[in-house]
């Protein structure tokens, strides 16, 4: 039979980036398959050895002459394993890192001290290298900015006829690299501006001037800027004169500043191409391009004098033509535009791996203009076509690899505007054949098919024969030996037990594998029941019994709808029960809709798999129906249509319809027709509906089970308009203004409106009369409804009755009641009004109602003011119903104040009564009780203080106020005496506080300081006992 030929080429290739990208590579076993892949099982990550890849390579660099800093670095890193190691090229020459102290190595980072453009400009390349090989950076140009001065010799002065055209040479000093140009008027920082007349070359950075005018003559400075350091010098000026021989006539346009006749330009770039004329008038500058059109990207910049093409692309190549004209004629200039791409890759080589004698075949394809050209380099030297070396337009070939081809490839594509590298490791295999595991046991059941494994790792690929036992296998229709070397046995039998070697064998060594192959009866599985149906909520046990041999070890596995199930995560409705070795049983408690499906017992042994499979129907309420779909929708009824839902096992009985609109409180069950509806039917008609009034509709459906999940609601639909049928409610008056009939009512809800222009008839007549007045509220918030007639007195009794329309017509009215027209404010004031001065901050007012009749008021109002004031400034206090006093308290002391009195009810108030008066008693004594003594007895005390005396604005003392708390309470005992002395006899044992007050009309005075008295427990005397006496001292 035929080897296996596993190991071709297109298996054990692992892409290698571009080296111009900076991308952190795995490591070289990660995507590598071959004859010896099966190695990575057990190599670590960290052991497998590969070549250098580079992770970053050096980018052009300049750098500024004059930089605090003084060291350049060149970047480098590559990864690989053994570490690489680094050196250096510049300009194709190794840099000496050894012997010139100006270069130094840190990791792969070049780093160039006192760097001078003399030795140190040119193209940089890094070279890393372990022991698997050697690859190439990319090329990196290092140059040095820098700006040197201008010569300080004086510049001559330009003399010119006005009109005249003009060029002032800029003569820029050595610099590096490009730098910009501008022009100084005069004196710093007065800049040219350039416009149609005056243009600045950036090419050559003269000042052209295409007209002369007497505003042009004075100094001129140029100004060079270095794009990378931003110096910036200034030249000696150039004064610019007029002369005075007459003025320069018309001329024909001379183009002083154009492009070169061939550009050349990088693909991507911005170009800006230069023209600009002297002449007399001054020219106008136009662009074409010939057998074209130019680019629509392209700008027109300083008055025309620049063409800018940015994001240049091959197909903007191609001849342009700029042209100068005036009156006077006109000139051209016409250069080509040639676009070039550096190479960019199409495709690049990658890791691979080889057995020795294989043939390897590299390609790899790049695009660019020019063409890109192609050449290889073995452990970073050129490679040559040799004997077995064949190298055509970027392809590779070496016949009959040897181990010694092995190492690191590099493709280089290059034109004349750079190059780029794609790197790739060849490894030429060499080894004798190895098993992982040399003994292996395979149990296998009588009747089926055993497949016996024979990979071997080695290289070039082994010589694969079996044998059992001391026989060599041949072939046969039972007995197949596959490609891969495995040796298939079908439909085995017991005969077939027995010990099978495989053996491999190449030219470095050979290698064994022996199968131990068992053959047992075939296991089988029986789960019951095999259909069963449950009602929600009620529980059911699965049992799964496996009939196997003895010897093998048993193991289940439960499934639902062939997923395993997870006994965790169920909610505790599922529980795995096994009482013997080979059963188990599958508990399933207080089953949900969501348990039914088909459940798989997976039973396993070493020989075989065997699964058996039990179906569960699980009764429940029904699913949901399908969509609602409103058919047809009149002012009262909609016609609404459904699909029936899941009916989970139970038929469906009957169908629920519910509606809910904004007025609702969520869903509500409506009226059908028919009802009800049962649960064949798909269509059933809502009723009884509103009309104008926003729909949606669900049904519900209910079985034997009970009643499931409602549908999705409908799309929502309005009934069309009506009459409106709903009457306003609480329909009465009253109260309002003299002369005013106030009617009022409960709004009409919008839910029962019925239709758009909904309003309101107000109907009214007096009793006894027979036509009725009406009168429409067109606002359906209205809620009063107020007519004004003074012909008609207070109290007049209307029959009212309040109706409702809206566009479709007239609704019904309210039932009519009586209402009153409005009594009036209050007609009279109050009568026999009294003042009565309470205390120093407090007057009595008393007063009589007026007599009843129309305008009753529903309270008074008392206004009162100093008689030194004016009766504006009265301040106002209102009784809180009909009380007939008030008490006018945080008046001042002895003063004169001025009172009426006037009722008010809803309408408003009536006339003030007369005036009266009365004065607040002087303020009680501002001087407190004095020189307290006390003399304590037991249980009595004895107290003394000096008189006071009022002073001639306060009250006269007419006795004194004692104060006797016990200490921690609140509660204070007050006792009264004519005269400044008293005796006290105390309860039981405490600390007790007393103080003294003087008492006037005017109120009471200021408190004494208090006197702090202890009595003896001894001595019980109830609480409170007071007994008071004079002292005569």
């Amino acid at each position: 039979m035929k080897p296996d030929s596993s190991s071709t080429l297109s298996t054990r290739i692992r892409p290698r980036h571009d080296h111009s990208t900076t991308s952190d590579w795995p490591p070289f076993s990660r995507h590598r398959f071959s004859a010896l892949s099966s190695l990575e099982d057990y190599r670590s990550e960290e052991s497998e050895e590969f070549g250098p890849v580079f992770v970053q390579e050096p980018d052009d660099l300049i750098f500024a002459v004059d930089s605090e800093e003084k060291k350049v670095m060149m970047a480098c890193e590559a990864r690989g394993n053994p570490k690489p190691t680094y050196s250096w090229l510049i300009n194709s020459t190794e840099v000496d890192v050894e012997d010139d102290f100006r270069y130094s190595l840190i990791d792969g980072n070049l780093i160039i001290t006192n760097a001078s453009e003399a030795v140190d400009y040119g193209v940089y390349q890094c070279r890393a290298e372990n022991s698997l090989g050697i690859v190439l950076s990319r090329d990196a140009l290092l140059q040095f900015a820098y700006l040197g001065a201008f010569s300080g010799r004086t510049r001559g002065a330009v003399s010119v006829r006005e009109g005249q055209g003009v060029v002032l040479m800029c003569a820029p000093p050595p610099h590096s690299p490009d730098i910009i140009y501008s022009w100084v008027f005069n004196e710093f920082p007065s800049f040219v501006a350039e416009d149609s007349r005056r243009f600045i070359s950036q090419e050559t950075g003269n000042l052209y001037i295409s007209k002369v005018q007497p505003s042009d003559v004075g100094s001129y400075i140029c100004l060079v800027k270095n794009t990378v350091t931003n110096a910036r010098v200034l030249s000696p000026p150039t004064p610019l004169t007029l002369k005075t021989d007459g003025v320069m006539g018309e001329y024909e346009p001379k183009i002083e500043v154009h492009f070169p006749p061939t550009v050349m330009a990088a693909k991507g770039v911005t170009v800006r191409l230069e023209c600009f004329a002297l002449g007399n008038p001054v020219p106008t500058i136009t662009w074409r391009k010939m057998n074209g059109n130019i680019p629509k990207k392209a700008r027109l910049r300083k008055s025309q004098a620049v063409l800018e093409i940015p994001n240049i692309q091959l197909e903007d190549s191609g001849s342009y033509e700029c042209k100068a004209e005036n009156s006077r004629g006109g000139t051209a200039f016409r250069g080509y535009l040639q676009v070039y791409m550096y190479p960019q890759w199409i495709s690049m080589i990658n890791d691979t791996q080889l057995d020795s004698g294989e043939q390897l075949r590299w390609e790899c394809k790049a695009t660019g203009k020019p063409r890109p050209s192609y050449r290889w380099l073995r452990n970073g030297a050129p490679l040559s076509p040799q004997n077995r070396v064949e190298m055509v337009n970027g392809e590779l070939i070496i016949h009959r690899v040897q181990q010694t081809d092995s190492g690191m490839y590099q493709c280089v594509a290059e034109n004349k505007y750079g190059a780029i590298y794609s790197s790739g490791e060849l490894k030429i295999l060499a080894s004798a054949p190895m098993f992982k595991t040399t003994s292996v046991k395979v149990i296998a059941t009588v009747g089926k098919d055993v497949s016996l494994e024979c990979r071997p790792q080695a290289s070039p690929k082994p010589r694969v024969s079996w044998r059992k036992g001391d026989r060599r296998i041949q072939p046969s229709k039972r007995i197949i030996l596959l490609r891969n070397n495995t040796l298939r046995i079908i439909n085995s039998s017991r005969s077939d037990e027995g010990s099978y070697v495989c053996r491999a064998e190449n030219q470095f060594g050979s290698a064994e594998k022996t199968t131990a192959l068992l053959v047992k009866e075939a296991m089988r599985v029986e789960l019951s029941p095999s259909r069963v149906e449950v009602t929600v909520g009620e529980s059911v046990v699965l049992s799964c019994k496996a009939i196997h041999d003895p010897s093998l070890d048993v193991s289940f596995l439960w499934l639902l709808n062939s997923q395993p199930l997870n006994f965790q995560k169920e909610g505790g409705h599922f529980e795995y029960i096994q009482t013997q070795s080979s059963t188990a049983d599958l508990m399933i408690r207080s089953i949900l809709l969501k348990h039914a499906g088909k459940y798989g017992c997976r039973v396993q042994t070493s020989a075989d798999t065997v699964y058996a499979e039990a179906e569960l129907l699980v009764r429940g309420p029904p699913g949901p129906p399908g969509v609602v779909i409103v058919e047809e929708i009149t002012d009262t009824t909609a016609t609404l249509s459904w699909s029936h839902g899941v009916d989970n096992h139970s038929p469906i009985t009957a169908y629920n319809v519910q509606a809910r609109s904004p007025f609702s409180l969520g869903w509500q069950t409506v009226r059908t027709d028919p009802e009800p509806v049962t649960g064949d039917m798909e269509s059933a008609m809502a009723v009884e509906l509103n009309p104008w009034v926003d729909y949606e509709f669900r049904v519900v459906a209910t079985n034997a089970i009970g009643t499931g999940d409602p549908s999705a609601p409908s799309r929502a639909v309005r009934t069309k308009e009506a009459v409106p049928s709903v009457a306003p409610a609480n329909v009465s008056g009253g109260n309002g203004r003299r002369h005013e009939l106030v009617i009022s009512w409960e709004p009409v809800s919008e839910e029962f409106q019925n239709g758009e222009g909904f309003g309101y008839i107000v109907a009214f007549r007096a009793n006894g009369s027979r036509g009725w007045k009406e009168k429409m509220v067109t606002s359906a918030d209205s809620t009063t409804y107020k007519y004004r007639d003074e012909t008609f007195p207070p109290l007049t009794p209307f029959e009212v009755k309040v109706g409702v329309y809206n566009n479709k017509g007239d609704g019904p009215f309210s039932r009519v009641v009586t209402v009153y027209s409005a009594e009036g404010e209050p007609r009279e004031s109050p009568s026999e009004v009294k003042a009565i001065s309470v205390s120093s901050s407090e007057i009595q007012v008393t007063w009589k109602p007026p007599n009843p009749g129309p305008g009753k008021p529903r309270g008074y109002e008392v206004s009162y003011w100093k008689d030194v004031e004016q009766e504006d400034s009265a301040k106002k206090k209102r009784t809180l119903g009909n009380e007939t006093s008030m008490l006018l308290s945080g008046l001042e002391g002895n003063t004169r104040y001025l009172i009426t009195v006037k009722g008010f009810n809803s309408i408003g108030q009536g006339p003030a009564s007369a005036a009266v008066h009365a004065s607040t008693r002087k303020p009680s004594p501002t001087q407190a009780p004095n020189n307290l003594m006390w003399i304590q007895e037991g249980n009595n005390v004895s107290l003394t203080w000096e008189p006071v005396k009022s002073m001639a604005n306060e009250s006269d003392v007419i006795g004194y106020k004692v104060l006797l708390r016990q200490e921690g309470r609140s509660h204070s005992q007050v006792m009264r005496t004519p005269n400044p002395s008293a005796v006290l006899t105390l309860p039981e044992g405490g600390t007790y506080i007393i103080e003294v007050r003087a008492i006037s009309e005017g109120g009471e005075g200021t408190a004494s300081s208090q006197v702090r008295v202890l009595t003896s427990s001894d001595y019980f005397v109830p609480w409170p006992q007071f007994s008071f006496k004079m002292l005569f001292l």
